[in-house]
């Protein structure tokens, strides 16, 4: 039974093996006035500056743009000639014993080479008498510092977001290629399922988990492919996978545990399914699966809902990265210190609905109690999982330990 980071691992590996050659297609978009069309999207080619940025010697602060030697001491003074603005640089030269009023964002002057501040500086009529004494180069940026023509500002395989978006408009790029989304078919299992808008019978429940998938496909980049449910039987189990497999990823919940009417694995390998795990050294979420069939990653995730939410996070959420092109994020963990002890039993690493703050400016994660891993309601009281590994299974109040951030929380 793999570890799941080494199961982690394997999902990349082989997929990269099987699938990555080829690059995904992909699809241009017009975004100047709806940029939440790109939001989120990996772009497929590299975004390039056409022109040099600043493109031109850029002040950074408000004060007077003057040749250094010219207030290479406190005290000196000199003749105000003008001023530069932002879109209104100032026409002449700064010659010596002159200086210029400067804004921040503004050119600064042909002949000036340093600029002092405002606060370092006081107008006594037609001059200035500069309190600190100038340095060159203070002060603003020279053309092209922050970026070269042709440069590229946006590689290939970057998700974008607010910034991306930003420095795309800069250099005039309104539409981006991206790779199009990686349609994720989301197909339940079971007898005791009912749709979310029905009232179910004492002896059933409703099919939460096709809403979970759906939105942690949204938040992974992917596009939702919502399939409803499959009873358990073979021949209406297979009916749905084979519909399930005309997407590009089938995340399959429910069946893949060892009962009587577990048959998600049985239908996939009567399928020609290659499996290469179905079973990871967590909890919750043990029995897991991924394998390929009909050339398509296909991951069976366990029935109960946080088991499903968390084997989903793990490894279903890199293999849509991957067929996305972009390269998958290492696990998001960070550091808190535990506010109560732990003892987990061993030999499985413990994903454990958690809540993490900051009371006091320092992260502090408590685990959060809860029923099993089909208590959704323990998720909804907290913002993450506390994650024990298998060789550390102790903690005392205090210590530090790994949080893994539920996705779009953070």
């Amino acid at each position: 039974m793999l570890s799941y980071e080494a199961a982690r691992a394997k999902v990349i590996d082989v997929i990269c093996a099987r699938r990555c050659a080829p690059p995904p297609p992909t699809e241009t978009i017009e975004f100047a006035d709806d940029p939440s069309r790109v939001l989120g999207r990996i772009v497929a080619e590299d975004v390039r500056a056409d022109r040099n940025y600043p493109p031109f010697n850029r002040s950074t602060r408000d004060g007077f743009a003057l040749r250094a030697a010219d207030a290479a001491q406190p005290g000196a003074k000199l003749r105000l000639i003008g001023e530069s603005r932002a879109g209104v640089p100032f026409g002449g030269l700064v010659e010596p014993g002159t200086c210029v009023q400067i804004m921040t964002g503004a050119p600064l002057p042909r002949g000036a080479n340093s600029i002092v501040m405002n606060e370092y500086a006081r107008i006594e009529g037609e001059s200035v008498v500069m309190e600190q004494a100038a340095r060159e180069g203070a002060h603003f940026i020279l053309e092209g510092q922050e970026t070269r023509v042709g440069e590229s500002v946006i590689a290939r395989g970057k998700r974008l977001s607010y910034a991306e978006l930003a420095i795309a408009a800069q250099v005039g790029r309104t539409r981006l290629v991206v790779a199009k989304k990686p349609r994720v078919a989301i197909l339940s299992t079971g007898d005791e399922l009912v749709a979310m808008d029905q009232t179910p019978a004492k002896y059933q429940i409703r099919n939460s988990n096709n809403v979970s998938l759906a939105a942690q496909v949204a938040l992974a980049g992917g596009e939702p492919v919502m399939l409803g449910t499959a009873p358990d039987n073979l021949a209406e189990l297979r009916a749905h996978i084979e519909r399930a497999l005309e997407a590009d990823v089938v995340a399959l919940t429910g069946g893949v545990s060892v009962g009587k009417y577990d048959l998600v694995e049985q239908v996939l390998r009567e399928m020609g399914a290659e499996f290469y795990f179905d079973a990871v050294a967590i909890r919750p979420g043990k029995p897991a699966v991924f394998g390929f069939c009909h050339g398509k990653p296909v991951f069976g995730l366990p029935g109960n809902p946080v088991s499903t939410m968390v084997t989903f996070e793990l490894f279903v959420v890199p293999a849509i990265e991957l067929l996305s092109g972009h390269q998958p994020d290492p696990l998001a963990l960070l550091k808190a210190k535990l506010a109560h002890p732990l003892n987990e039993k061993p030999p499985l690493a413990h994903f454990l609905p958690a809540r993490v703050s900051w009371p006091e400016g320092e992260a502090v994660v408590e685990a959060i109690h809860w029923e099993g891993s089909g208590d959704i309601g323990s998720l909804v009281k907290g913002n993450c999982f506390l994650v024990v590994h298998e060789a550390k299974l102790v903690y005392a109040a205090g210590e530090m330990a790994d949080v893994l951030p539920r996705r779009g929380l953070f």
